[in-house]
């Protein structure tokens, strides 16, 4: 089976590659360039929602054979105490945190509007399995478009989506993506800062992207070989 891997940036690809060794070959594809090694082939995106979901499109409508699974990867903020620094999280739920609109009474997602969706479920064996061979958390994952950099934003969120874990800015465009395609979507991330007060000092992005690259190399056997037909 062939794993689609989307990531925002090339030092999040770079990090996923390393984990499947040698030198992956590059393919073209529209406004991305692809980096296979073996099953998986990975590209940078772009970052946000937008960006992302139209990378993975160009690519899941280009690229054959077919992809059987797609994975939105890279780091991302995690909420404290539960998602510490150097931690991994997989989505139990891809949700758009800020997709919708703002009332007197507070924010309302896009689907108590009547339209759309703002969320997506991955498999959940392939969660289980994944959390089991990295040690990852599952969690429901938020995707924004703007990052949060306050206290108060961070508690607006966790109060509106209880049990979050971390949020990032592209899983939900991956997602949009592979439903489109009829490909199931995972979203897996390393945590390298807090959500809240933004500290630079504080990031860990180093440790984060080594942390990525040891997640890729343990679940490459369960991601390649997983089969959404016989679970």
């Amino acid at each position: 089976m062939r794993v689609l891997v989307v990531t925002a940036v090339p030092v999040e690809r770079d990090a996923v590659t390393r984990a499947f060794g040698g030198t992956p070959e590059v393919l073209a594809v529209p406004g991305a360039e692809l980096h296979r090694s073996g099953a998986f082939d990975v590209l940078a995106g772009g970052a946000g929602p937008a960006a992302a979901a139209a990378a993975a499109a160009f690519a899941l409508a280009s690229t054959q054979p077919p992809y059987g699974l797609v994975i939105s990867a890279g780091i991302g903020g995690g909420f404290a105490p539960t998602a510490p620094l150097g931690s991994l999280v997989v989505a139990s739920e891809i949700v758009a945190a800020d997709l919708g609109a703002e009332t007197p009474d507070g924010f309302l997602p896009v689907t108590a509007l009547g339209f759309g969706r703002d969320r997506f479920t991955p498999p959940p064996a392939l969660v289980r399995e994944v959390a089991a061979a990295t040690g990852a958390a599952p969690g429901p994952v938020l995707t924004v478009s703007t990052v949060t950099g306050t206290a108060a934003r961070t508690a607006a969120l966790l109060a509106a989506h209880p049990g979050s874990l971390a949020e990032a800015m592209e899983g939900f465009g991956v997602a949009e993506a592979a439903e489109r395609a009829g490909v199931p979507v995972l979203e897996l991330r390393a945590i390298s800062n807090a959500v809240g007060p933004r500290d630079r000092a504080a990031w860990r992005i180093g440790d984060a992207l080594a942390a990525l690259t040891a997640a890729f190399g343990k679940s490459a056997p369960v991601l390649a070989g997983w089969n959404r037909h016989g679970h």
